[in-house]
């Protein structure tokens, strides 16, 4: 009974998803001294939050059933088995493509209800149309999930027990990366409900910005953090030793990102200085337009990934044609309601907010190189043609504009609003620039041979640094605004990343040997010797295990990398084990044994590699600052009018 409990709380939840943008529709449609307008308006808040409520119950309950193996659930018996741990029982609820929707549209509903509880600053028309807009989103997914991904169907007769979840995803990793980056997705499906919300009800101004904004950087903190424990999830899990593979669902999250950066920007300089009126509104539909993207990509069929979910061309088909409605409805409304845009307050080209709408281009271009380096080979096997687009296309192409992207961030924080004396800009940008060409001849002198993208990322890693703690100098530390402390850790942290990034690519040693026991091996500063190798047995696996002494300078560790065999489903995976310290990593991965007894190995060095993720955690705490920051702020203003 729990699973027809859920369906039938995901049937009620669709009813009132249909019911709140029926009225919202009809109310809107209205005059406001037509009978029963108000109380229409007035019902859409409540419906909202109750369909978030019965979401919510539904995701619990095929939690419930996942956690009791209740194999006469189709999709336990595909995903999961008895003998799984407890935590990959919960997780696995969505590690499947219709528990993955499930909570994509839980995380939807929750938002939604979110909004209509706590949202007081906009006029109470462009709510109900934000209400709306955000309903007929979550009504399709209802209807994608009802009609062709049921996530409570029935098997009869039940099998004895299931087939087991996908061993690369029995990993803690599977508990926290899919519920951030739904959140992300989410965050920016709130803000493009707010954008048509504002164009129906002809309200693009500084106030729905402002409403708009604290959903923008939620979504981008969130896309921050998913994107970033996903890197180091498949850096660790998978034993290639990469952390980013431009793998096409990989690239399915990063360009929603890109989009939600360049938004993020631009609806700060229309929240607080009432400029790109047009251009957040395009920027909001694109960025969903993204994550769309993305959700089609993962869900389609037309992709083989470990992150892919389905398989099913239907299903993709459906996904689609939502993409289509909902993409094509928004720029249609854009097209037709762009002309009551007003522009808004103008700026002088050498100014903060001509810095912004570069950074906003340039974003966009790198978004543009990596759609069609990721769609490009899809279209192409359409028609026959096998290509594979990977590092080269995409370090040749996006790595320089990222290089200029990241030191126009470097500098944009550092000029005025509105207008700049570009002599002044200058000399503002001295110590940092100079800071850049010390590195840039120290890394020639000491590092020569490096290939010019790490070279100039490390220099320009250097002053962008020092650039992004300037706008605290000759400042009192006690009354600067939290949301300036959070830009200024946010920039850092994109230093810090491309340090990291950098550094690996400049300096990563690598040595693949096969091996005996006893031989010792080198790789950078470690001498790696195999000691031994000993059956291990887990919960629901069993293994090779070797026992490998790593040592440096007078110093050794022990390091177990494993090469796991799951029963359900039958699967070997390889467990690398990593020594971490102040300037790098030793990775290890055990191969299989030859037939002269020797046994594989793969070995990396990876100077300062670490520096990736704790950037990313740097860029994630400083969004989390920047949003209590603006939320505090709107909170005391909101005082300050009653």
């Amino acid at each position: 009974m729990i699973a027809e409990g859920g369906l039938a709380a995901l049937w009620f939840a669709a009813a009132l998803a249909l019911l709140q943008l029926v009225l919202a529709a009809v109310a809107l449609s209205r005059r406001q001294t037509a009978i029963g307008v108000e109380d229409m308006l007035a019902a859409v808040r409540p419906i909202a939050i109750v369909q978030g409520v019965l979401v919510v119950l539904a995701m619990l309950l095929l939690i419930a059933v996942f956690v009791e193996s209740d194999m006469s659930v189709r999709l336990v018996a595909e995903d999961s088995s008895a003998a799984k741990p407890l935590i990959y029982k919960v997780a696995g609820a969505w590690g499947n493509h219709e528990g993955s929707m499930l909570l994509w549209v839980t995380i939807l509903g929750l938002a939604g209800a979110a909004v209509a509880l706590f949202e007081r600053t906009l006029e109470r028309k462009t709510l109900v149309a934000t209400l709306g807009a955000q309903a007929a989103i979550a009504l399709g997914f209802y209807a994608f999930l009802l009609f062709s991904s049921n996530p409570f169907a029935r098997l009869d007769p039940p099998p004895p027990d299931g087939q087991g979840l996908n061993p690369l995803l029995q990993d803690p990793g599977l508990a926290f990366h899919p519920p951030t980056l739904y959140l992300g997705y989410v965050g920016i499906s709130v803000a493009f409900s707010f954008a048509v919300g504002a164009m129906i009800t002809r309200d693009v101004g500084p106030a729905f910005a402002r409403a708009m904004r604290p959903w923008v950087l939620a979504a981008w903190i969130f896309l921050t953090i998913g994107i970033t424990a996903g890197s180091y999830w498949a850096y660790y899990e998978l034993g290639w030793g990469g952390w980013w593979f431009w793998d096409p669902v990989e690239n399915a999250s990063l360009m929603p990102w890109l989009a939600a950066t360049a938004l993020l920007h631009s609806v700060t300089v229309l929240a607080t200085r009432d400029g790109l009126r047009a251009w957040t509104i395009m920027l909001a539909v694109v960025a969903f337009s993204m994550s769309m993207i993305g959700t089609f990509l993962v869900r389609s069929g037309i992709l083989t990934s470990v992150h892919a979910f389905a398989i099913d061309p239907k299903r993709g088909a459906f996904i689609l044609a939502l993409l289509v409605i909902y993409i094509g409805g928004a720029l249609a409304l854009f097209a037709l309601r762009v002309g009551t845009i007003r522009q808004g307050n103008t700026f002088e080209p050498i100014s903060r907010e001509g810095a912004l709408v570069v950074n906003n281009l340039l974003l966009s271009v790198i978004l543009g190189i990596v759609l069609i380096g990721t769609l490009y080979p899809i279209v192409a096997a359409a028609f026959g043609t096998q290509l594979s687009v990977g590092h080269p296309f995409f370090d040749s192409t996006a790595g320089p504009i990222a290089l200029a992207l990241v030191a126009l961030m470097g500098i944009g924080p550092l000029l005025r609003w509105r207008r700049d004396d570009l002599r002044a800009g200058l000399k503002r940008i001295a110590i940092p620039a100079a800071v850049g060409v010390v590195a840039l001849v120290a890394l020639l002198v000491l590092a020569p041979g490096i290939h010019i993208l790490p070279l100039l990322g490390l220099a320009l890693a250097a002053g962008v640094a020092v650039a992004s703690v300037a706008p605290l100098w000759g400042r009192d530390l006690k009354r600067t605004p939290l949301f300036t402390y959070g830009m200024v850790i946010a920039h850092l942290g994109i230093a810090v990343s491309l340090a990291g990034m950098a550094s690996e690519s400049a300096f990563n040693k690598e040595t693949l040997v096969a091996t005996r026991i006893g031989e010792p091996q080198h790789v950078g500063p470690y001498t790696v010797t195999l000691l031994g190798v000993r059956p291990v047995v887990g919960v629901n696996w069993s293994a090779v295990e070797g026992v490998l002494k790593a040592s440096r300078g007078g110093a050794s560790t022990t390091l177990l990398p494993q090469s796991r065999f799951f029963s359900t489903p039958p699967q070997m995976t390889n467990e690398s084990a990593i020594k971490t310290v102040l300037d790098g990593q030793l990775y290890t991965v055990l191969g299989n044994q030859d037939d002269a007894g020797r046994w594989q190995l793969r070995l990396w060095w990876k100077p300062f590699v670490t520096l990736i993720w704790a950037g990313g955690a740097l860029i994630a705490i400083g969004g989390a600052l920047s949003l209590l920051g603006r939320l505090r702020r709107e909170r005391r203003a909101r005082r300050g009018e009653a």
